[in-house]
């Protein structure tokens, strides 16, 4: 799945910042939501759509977002999962 635009808030308390405190840039987040090969499910607690998927420094991430139209998506938050069973 491929889209057009991700939403990035460097702000104080934005989504740029809460990535980086789980030590991801918002470029791997990118990787995972560009990937053809990533797996999208729906969070049992959120609610929200996840992708699984490898980042292109070899890492595998979970990244929660939201859409903001069929273009768009606003990643909420983005953090390394173990390969093996990575349903939340």
């Amino acid at each position: 799945m491929t889209f057009l635009t991700v939403l990035w808030d460097d702000s104080p308390g934005g989504n740029v910042e809460h990535i980086a405190g789980h030590g991801l840039t918002p470029e791997e987040v990118e990787d995972v939501l560009d990937d053809r090969d990533s797996r999208f499910a729906v969070s049992k607690s959120t609610g929200r759509p996840l992708a699984f998927g490898h980042t292109r420094t070899g890492r595998h991430i979970l990244v929660a977002f939201d859409w903001i139209d069929k273009t768009t998506v606003y990643p909420i938050t983005a953090y390394e999962v173990p390969e093996a069973g990575d349903e939340p």
